[in-house]
């Protein structure tokens, strides 16, 4: 029996108009997420992964309401999230909250720790008074820190500190889906491990569901149920995170996982890959990812096909590459 998904991105795509380079320039496009297909299962973790301009975050903030999609559909059970007869900007934030990557830009620094937490509840006519309060301490107790720590201010918080404090106040509504944009990298790595632990007991103890985006293959490797590789705005893999990792077949896949030792590889961009305003028309890939596809080829937009159990592949990407120029 096939069990329907909590959250399910169809076809989705987002686009943005850059500006002109000269006034009677040609009208310059931004393809920052490019028609795809994702779904979330309950209690499940979706990491998705790619190099910066790849398009996870974009697909993040557009699920959380924070970026219209230029078109296609989200849904939740079943239930279109934006258009008409959609949930509003209350119920919506009951279904999935965001966690920032980070942790001291995204608190109010004017206010106490408690004040941040008590404000959603307030907000959301959820409790107040004293119940509200012991609904703070106890989330505060939840997330590793202690009751006290209500008092304080955000800069009287450790990094790592901060980060249990964004995870609080996600936690705050109840919500079902987490979107956890890059939660551990602006930590250092002995907090890292840690957080990421918080993470995964969360996880159990309230059957939550993630949306992990990272550039950290370690740590999606960890917690990740299945893995989504996205290039230049579109998956071109998708399968658990151990046929991902240990049969990659996309050549781009291949490429990031072997970037690994090098960071500044999977930090930033890698050397030679084109940029995301101008990407050639042809296949977007090529397994020498120096190479750019020869002008005047037709765009490739052919989906995803399964090549195992749960593992898909844009195969139009990966099967042949165009020649180089001589």
């Amino acid at each position: 029996m096939t069990v329907a998904p909590l959250l399910e991105i169809r076809d989705l795509s987002v686009h943005f108009n850059l500006p002109r380079l000269t006034p009677f320039g040609m009208r310059r496009i931004l393809h920052a997420v490019d028609g795809v297909d994702l779904s979330v299962k309950e209690g499940e973790c979706l990491g998705i992964v790619g190099e910066s301009g790849c398009g996870k975050s974009t697909t993040a903030l557009t699920v959380m309401g924070l970026q219209e999609p230029s078109s296609g559909q989200i849904l939740y059970r079943g239930q279109p999230l934006s258009g008409p007869g959609a949930p509003g900007r209350k119920e919506r934030a009951r279904i999935a909250q965001m966690v920032f990557q980070d942790p001291y830009a995204s608190l109010n620094p004017r206010q106490t720790i408690g004040s941040t937490l008590l404000s959603q509840l307030a907000l959301h006519g959820i409790a107040r008074g004293s119940e509200a309060s012991d609904r703070v301490a106890d989330m505060l107790v939840r997330v590793g820190l202690s009751p006290d720590h209500a008092k304080r201010y955000p800069h009287e918080f450790s990094g790592g500190q901060r980060q249990r404090i964004g995870i609080a106040r996600a936690l705050m509504l109840d919500p079902e889906i987490l979107v956890l944009d890059e939660p551990v990298s602006a930590l250092d790595v002995s907090i890292q491990a840690q957080i990421i632990n918080l993470l995964m007991d969360l996880q159990e103890t309230l059957n939550l569901s993630y949306i992990m985006i990272s550039h950290d293959l370690s740590v999606v490797e960890h917690v990740s149920d299945r893995v989504a590789v996205m290039y230049f705005g579109r998956v071109v893999e998708l399968g658990h995170w151990h046929a991902i990792f240990s049969r990659p077949t996309h050549p781009y896949t291949r490429h990031l996982i072997g970037s690994v030792p090098n960071a500044e590889a999977v930090l930033g961009r890698s050397r030679g890959v084109p940029d995301p305003v101008a990407i050639p028309e042809g296949r977007r890939f090529a397994p020498d990812i120096s190479v750019r596809p020869e002008a005047g080829a037709s765009r490739e937009a052919s989906s995803l096909v399964e090549i195992g159990p749960d593992h898909f592949v844009r195969l139009a990407d990966s099967i042949s590459s165009p020649k180089a120029k001589r």
